[in-house]
Parts: C-alpha cells; sequence; structure tokens
C-alpha cells in the first residue's frame, strides 16, 4: 500500500465519505492497523430466481446498493467440478480476465472452456453457457465506510453495466469514480422462459472536481490490493443466476464466441 498520498479534506461532501471527511486520519490507520496484510473485502451476493434484494455478510440484504465506484474489472473461473458447498479456490482462474492461472491455464481466448456451449449440466448435457464463468468485479464505496464491498457482477447483468458506463460518457464525461451510483436488481426472463436476477444502475450525483480528485487518490491506492483478491468458492454462486439464465436454451451451432455476455 502506498504511503505517498495526499488527500485533500472536503468540508461538506456530497457523500459522507471518510476519505473525504478525514483523509488523513484514514490513511494513517491504515498503515498502522494493516501493514504487512491481506485485505478480504465484503462480498455483495446477486440472488438466484429473480430476487431483487443484494445478499450481504452477516445475513443482511438490501434493496439497492448506493455510493462511488472505486475500480471494476473483468475475471474469469473454472471449476472442474459441480460446486459442492466446501471452499475450494478454482481449478483455473485469470484475475486480468486474459491469461488463467491453473488447469488447463493459457489464454482465456482460445481456452475451449471459455466458448459458448461448453457448460454442462449436473445430469451431463450440454448447455447454452461457459464452463468458465466470465464475471466483472465492481468494487463500490459505500456512505460511511472506509472499504468497499465487491460485487460480482454474472454474464446476465454485464449488459446493463455497459450501458451504464457508456451513459457516463456521453454529452458530459464523468469517470466512474467521479459520480455517486446507485445499484438495484430487477426480475427479467430469458427466451426460454427462466427468470433470474439483473443488475441495474443509475447516476445519483456527480462529484465536484475536488472530490473527484480525492477519491480518484484513494481508489489508485486501494488498487493493487482490490486487483489481488484471489477468487473463491463464494464467487461461484454466481454460477446459479448466470445457468438460470441460460436454461431452456439449446446450444446454438455457432456458440464458439468469447464474447461474455452474449445476446438473449
Amino acid at each position: 500500500m502506498s504511503t505517498n498520498v495526499s488527500l485533500v479534506k472536503i468540508e461538506n461532501p456530497t457523500i459522507n465519505l471518510p476519505v473525504l471527511v478525514s483523509p488523513q486520519e484514514v490513511i494513517e490507520v491504515m498503515q498502522e492497523n494493516l501493514a504487512g496484510m491481506t485485505i478480504q473485502f465484503d462480498r455483495v451476493k446477486i440472488p438466484s430466481g429473480g430476487g431483487v434484494a443484494f445478499e450481504l455478510p452477516g445475513g443482511e440484504v438490501a434493496k439497492e446498493l448506493v455510493g462511488v465506484i472505486l475500480d471494476h474489472y473483468p475475471v474469469n473461473a473454472y471449476w472442474a467440478n459441480k460446486y459442492s458447498g466446501s471452499n475450494n479456490p478454482p481449478d483455473c482462474s485469470a484475475l486480468d480476465g486474459e491469461h488463467g492461472e491453473g488447469n488447463p491455464g493459457g489464454l482465456c481466448a482460445k481456452c475451449p472452456y471459455n466458448q459458448w456451449g461448453s457448460a454442462v449440466d449436473e445430469a451431463g448435457n450440454p448447455g447454452r453457457g461457459k464452463a468458465c464463468k466470465n464475471i466483472r468485479r465492481v468494487y463500490i464505496l459505500r456512505e460511511g465506510e472506509t472499504f468497499p464491498i465487491l460485487l460480482a457482477l454474472p454474464p446476465t447483468s454485464l449488459g446493463a453495466f455497459t450501458d451504464y458506463m457508456k451513459r457516463l460518457v456521453g454529452r458530459k464525461p464523468t469517470p466512474f469514480y467521479g459520480c455517486v451510483t446507485k445499484v438495484t436488481l430487477e426480475k427479467d426472463k430469458n427466451a426460454g422462459g427462466i427468470v433470474y436476477s439483473k443488475a441495474v444502475f443509475s447516476k445519483v450525483a456527480d462529484l465536484p472536481p475536488e472530490e473527484k480528485i480525492a477519491i480518484k487518490k484513494y481508489a489508485e491506492t486501494l488498487k493493487p490490493i482490490m486487483r489481488a483478491v484471489k477468487i473463491e468458492a463464494v464467487d461461484y454462486t454466481v454460477e446459479e443466476n448466470i445457468d438460470q439464465a441460460y436454461q431452456g436454451y439449446s446450444t446454438p451451432a455457432a456458440a464458439t464466441g468469447t464474447d461474455d455476455a452474449e445476446p438473449f
């Protein structure tokens, strides 16, 4: 964690964040308490079956997540065996979304498990999805918090996230860390009639220039740690949402592309 970070104190910030209200104290406490440690961020789950409330640690549920996005990036994870409830890491994972480490490893774009139609259900039947799970991690810093939460988006929510990023680049270009974002869930249904949960993103407020600078510097401080978080079995639970969304489809003959979000 970098120690050469200077954050400017903000009076009456748009969103009440310790890093804006008491930046020096936040940095000093982080340096003292976390020296040489690896941080595990609280993870938020998107429910399966069309649920409209996020599942947070400790059994808490939330209809919406509001905060500032500090970082987002793609990861891939492949488990050779069906999830059994144990805390097993993936057989192969790519924290950069491009280069897999483990078995089979190698370039994700050329991996047979990262092709549409490579998924297999519990009965051994081929499915429309991928055996390797393409996930986008989104780190959201909520009001009153020092550390962001980690939201793992399955392919069924990637289109909505991409559209939101595109809107932020619209007439008034805004970096993702330069505004307050709200994330909610809505029910959707695929062509096979399967209901699933999809994340929806909207902008709540723009941050003034001085707040953007402070948030950007803070995000840069945490970025190496956020990008190094290993994929765990809890990430596998995203697969349930993915597989439910793809049920009811026959595997298309041309399902060999590598795009994360194949249109329904």
